[in-house]
């Protein structure tokens, strides 16, 4: 149950750093970018260390579920370092939007299974604290990197 207290600590932390240590508004949105960098590299770490778990999250049905962790786990930390990068930062944030939406079915799937990675083990009331903890994860990604990067191109 630690890990979406964690998710929102390292996604909002850098944010709130730089709103009490500057009012230049650029810095503000960069703490914002870091976050989401941060929960990625976090999620993409993760991949690595609980492969097995996070592989039977996934429904028995789907082969090569161990494989799929391992690139998922390669993708988030490379989304991990895109956020960072300016130019392409609005295609990664609706490229991540659409990552945390198509993923939601398999925390969906872990919750009613019980499957104890996560506090999926607590069962569907789980998805009462998942849910809301993914739509924060693409608001945060849409204000920061879709809206804010539209608004700075101009």
């Amino acid at each position: 149950m630690s890990t979406p207290i964690l998710m929102l600590i390292l996604l909002t932390l850098p944010w709130f750093v730089t709103m009490v240590a500057t009012r230049r508004p650029e810095w503000r949105r960069w703490g914002g970018v870091v976050g989401v960098a941060l929960v990625f590299a976090f999620t993409g770490i993760g991949h690595f260390v609980k492969t097995e778990p996070m592989a039977r999250m996934m429904p028995e049905a789907i082969p090569w579920r161990h494989e799929i962790v391992l690139v998922s786990g390669v993708l988030e930390l490379a989304l991990a370092v895109l956020v960072l990068v300016p130019g392409p930062r609005r295609e990664v944030g609706l490229g991540i939007a659409v990552l945390l939406v198509l993923l939601l079915p398999i925390n969906v799937h872990a919750a009613i299974s019980r499957i104890p990675m996560g506090g999926h083990a607590w069962g569907p009331v789980y998805l009462l604290i998942r849910v809301p903890l993914q739509l924060i994860l693409i608001a945060w990604t849409y204000v920061f990197l879709v809206r804010a990067h539209a608004r700075d191109r101009a």
